[in-house]
């Protein structure tokens, strides 16, 4: 197991930090317990500084080693997401409807496994921050936090980020040059039309037939008006309309995201959208209110981060530990508001491969495999180490 002799001494308390964040999940910007865990444990490691409240409840630690300018940042996610756990674990989330499904809890308690051995060791020259940052699900946290000053008050040259990837054997990593993760964008139509009788559809204008509409035309975009070697994706989430069987109501509803990996096709897919939506809703004469929310851009590594990134994990896991990435996921990371500051990159860590170890993302019943925390917590202490050599 590629593990540090010296964080693999004390696993053993990181899963118990693990299992206790694990237990009280807490939503974007809400993060209150985690973010005074966090703190709690920096101070206790005896980190030189210890910055609350950035980005409202993102965390900062500080950790100096030699006298050297140079600095990184490591950055970790900390928010759970609105949904309820199934399971019987006898760490099961106690907050109702509120779960973490995506391995925040894991993020975290990787990062301050690094951060306890670096505070420790000081092997390294130059200064480290340790970067706990709120509300990744959909909340756009990483942008609040640079808003709030993070590389104004703590001037890194790069930063550097890691997500769990069920699937892949623990001890294993993948990585890629360029986009990793999608841009990932929102929108909100309402269909205005005339409520009627349904046995009179003649007398109205239906809402629902001209969503219906909509909603497959939609799917347009990515078949008939972009590359298809260029990935897009639209999807719709949810419709809502009516509240009985023989009414058509007077409106429609839904709403949903794009995902895109150039700034171009983003673009374009935008335009597209909002040609069909009025378009179609103006064929069979219904009124639109549209909002498209510009959300997380596309998480692109960059290139010197990747070789040293890849290069530390190699080093740690050994040439066949490491894997390429084969394609950008479509899925969205607000790391890369951070990587749109600094350059750095963004790899994934195995969480296994068998039970719920294995379980999708924002999967009801996955949970972050405990095995991976020393094996994340050495590649934050190596990066660090290779980073930033003492002379």
């Amino acid at each position: 197991m590629p593990v540090y002799n010296r964080i693999a001494h004390f696993a053993d308390d990181m899963t118990q930090w693990r299992r206790s964040i694990h237990e009280n999940p807490e939503l974007g910007y809400e993060e209150v317990k985690t973010a005074a865990l966090v703190a709690e444990k920096l101070a206790s490691f005896g980190v030189d500084q210890v910055v609350t409240g950035l980005g409202k409840t993102g965390v900062v630690g500080v950790i100096k080693g030699g006298p050297g300018k140079r600095s990184i940042g490591l950055r970790a996610d900390m928010d759970a997401l609105p949904m309820s756990e199934e399971g019987d674990v006898a760490y099961k989330s106690k907050n109702a409807g509120r779960m973490h499904a995506c391995g925040h809890d894991g993020h975290t308690t990787m990062l301050l496994g690094a951060a306890r051995y670096l505070a420790e060791t000081r092997n390294f020259d130059g200064t480290v921050y340790v970067i706990f940052q709120p509300a990744e699900e959909g909340l756009a946290g990483a942008r609040a936090m640079i808003q709030d000053g993070l590389f104004d008050k703590f001037p890194m040259d790069a930063v550097y980020g890691m997500h769990n990837w069920p699937g892949m054997q623990v001890g294993h990593f993948a990585i890629k040059h360029g986009t990793m993760m999608a841009a990932a964008d929102r929108f909100d139509v309402t269909i205005r039309g005339r409520g009627c009788h349904a046995a009179q559809p003649h007398n109205g204008i239906d809402p629902v037939f001209i969503t219906s509409q909509i909603v497959g035309a939609l799917q347009s975009i990515a078949s008939r008006f972009v590359d298809p070697a260029e990935p897009v994706v639209v999807s719709v989430t949810e419709i809502k309309a009516g509240s009985a069987y023989n009414v058509i109501p007077e409106t429609a509803y839904f709403r949903g995201t794009i995902r895109t990996l150039t700034p171009e096709t983003r673009k374009r897919a935008e335009e597209l959208f909002r040609q069909i939506v009025n378009g179609v809703a103006a064929t069979f004469g219904a009124a639109v209110e549209l909002q498209y929310h510009l959300g997380y851009p596309p998480t692109v590594n960059e290139s010197n981060a990747v070789d040293l990134a890849r290069r530390v994990a190699r080093d740690l896991a050994g040439d066949e530990s490491v894997h390429e990435f084969p394609a950008a996921s479509m899925g969205g990371e607000d790391f890369a508001f951070m990587l749109e500051q600094k350059p750095g990159s963004y790899i994934l860590v195995g969480n296994g491969t068998e039970g719920r170890h294995a379980r999708g993302l924002h999967n009801a019943s996955y949970d972050f495999n405990d095995a991976a925390l020393p094996v994340g917590a050495s590649y934050w202490a190596k990066l660090v180490e290779t980073a930033l050599p003492k002379s």
